[in-house]
């Protein structure tokens, strides 16, 4: 894949004109899929895709198409042939652009994750062993994903990285359901296998009689599947420039210095080591961003366009100013503690449908869904029906907030729109002193 790519940029690079300018971005995958249900192999497939982004600028405009390649080599020369002269003809008609900005730099970025992917056969018998007798449905993905960039200023990027991601639901009998999720990059038997336990152990708490609590404020411990939720509402917008300069950002009293978290909350953007490669869309080399250390903002992530608009230097964020590889950092709880360490309270596996209640205060509402259990004097009691929160962040991860788990879990992103995403987010569970439930 990485030659296929070579020779597209050389092409386009002979192709250029006078004044002209390009980016060219590629990205491709050739994965495997196999959906499950009741622990059978329902639908099973390979997807081998591969696509262009072409960028032409000249005299301060700038246009792009994406192109579909094909892997023959004379048809995908043609469609970018093609592509570049329906952008020549596209630019004169745009207005000039004020705030395109070009990184010159002829940088070089080359990453290569190639860990061995777990054979089919070792995946679907791990599962038939120990969930076999059990009504799992679920997806496995798996395989190589490459991103590449190039420019006519002579940059080049290129990352491909193997990784698996295998996500499932345990149903009971009584129509509540166990969700879990095991993915990453270096496969490990004994840690697919303790998941699937640890899911089955949860799936015997859904069968006792279900708790009813009322609305109140609850001692509560969420899991680092349920804390991705939380730092997924952060990342729109969150850390964003564009959206901080605007004041539309959910931590712009965090970094208006006018609120903090909890002296444990250290979020980072964590690149290096990760799924995405070390260069964004937009064509510029990412390092590793402190976003909030010890409760206090640090930077923000700037694209190019931000930069150039409210006078910043970029430091390689998308245009979507998004984090691609969110790091909170660990804390002093014991995974083997946990219960003990609530004592009384919420045990809290996946929160759902979330969404700001009061973006200004980095308020929060959204359901609790799959496992939430109450927890007396250390010991589960039983399901919880489904209740809505709505809570700060400045309340969970900042006053309320008791401690973070030692063990994180690496929770890459599951979506598949297009393509398989190269998004993670490495995560601990959270401890919290109160979570206020509203109904």
């Amino acid at each position: 894949m990485k030659h296929a790519f070579e020779t597209l940029v050389g092409e386009v690079h002979a192709a250029l004109q006078a004044g002209e300018q390009f980016t060219l971005g590629y990205s491709a995958e050739q994965s495997q899929f196999v959906r499950f249900n009741h622990a059978k192999v329902r639908q099973a497939g390979e997807v081998s895709q591969a696509s262009a982004q072409l960028r032409l600028v000249r005299d301060g405009r700038q246009a792009e198409q994406q192109v579909t390649l094909s892997g023959d080599v004379q048809l995908d020369r043609q469609r970018l042939n093609v592509a570049l002269e329906q952008l020549r003809q596209t630019l004169p008609l745009l207005a000039l652009d004020p705030y395109l900005r070009l990184d010159e730099n002829a940088w070089h970025s080359h990453s290569l994750q190639e860990p061995p992917l777990p054979a089919l056969n070792e995946v679907l018998a791990l599962l038939e062993r120990e969930a076999g007798d059990l009504d799992l449905v679920g997806i496995y993905a798996a395989g190589p994903v490459c991103r590449g960039f190039a420019s006519s200023f002579g940059a080049f990027g290129w990352h491909q990285a193997n990784s698996f991601n295998v996500d499932w639901s345990l149903f009971h009998d009584n129509g509540q359901a166990v969700k879990a999720n095991y993915a990453g990059q270096a496969w490990s038997a004994d840690d697919f296998t303790a998941r699937l336990r640890q899911a089955r152990e949860q799936l015997g708490f859904l069968g006792r009689p279900a708790v009813t609590l009322k609305p109140g404020t609850y001692r509560a411990y969420l899991a680092p599947a349920a804390m991705d939720e939380v730092a997924g509402m952060l990342c729109w917008g969150g850390f964003s420039a564009q959206a901080l300069a605007t004041g539309n950002s959910a931590l712009q009293r965090l970094y208006n210095g006018d609120a903090r978290l909890s002296p444990l909350v250290s979020f980072t953007e964590q690149v290096s080591g990760s799924l995405s490669p070390a260069f964004s869309d937009e064509g510029a080399p990412r390092l590793d961003v402190p976003l909030i250390q010890q409760g206090e903002a640090r930077q923000r992530l700037i694209s190019a366009r931000s930069a150039a608009e409210f006078e910043l230097q970029a430091n390689g964020a998308d245009g979507y100013e998004s984090p691609c590889a969110l790091s909170l950092a660990p804390g002093n709880l014991a995974s083997a503690q946990i219960l003990e360490r609530l004592g009384t309270g919420l045990y809290i596996s996946n929160l759902w449908y979330l969404n700001y209640s009061d973006l200004p205060a980095a308020r929060m509402t959204g359901l609790t869904r799959f496992a939430t259990f109450w927890v007396e004097d250390g010991q589960i009691q039983g399901p919880v029906s489904t209740m809505r929160f709505d809570d700060s962040l400045y309340s969970l991860l900042g006053s309320q907030l008791e401690d973070l788990t030692q063990e994180r879990e690496m929770i890459l992103s599951t979506s598949t729109y297009g393509q398989r995403s190269t998004g993670s987010s490495h995560l601990p569970g959270a401890l919290v002193k109160g979570l206020t439930l509203t109904l």
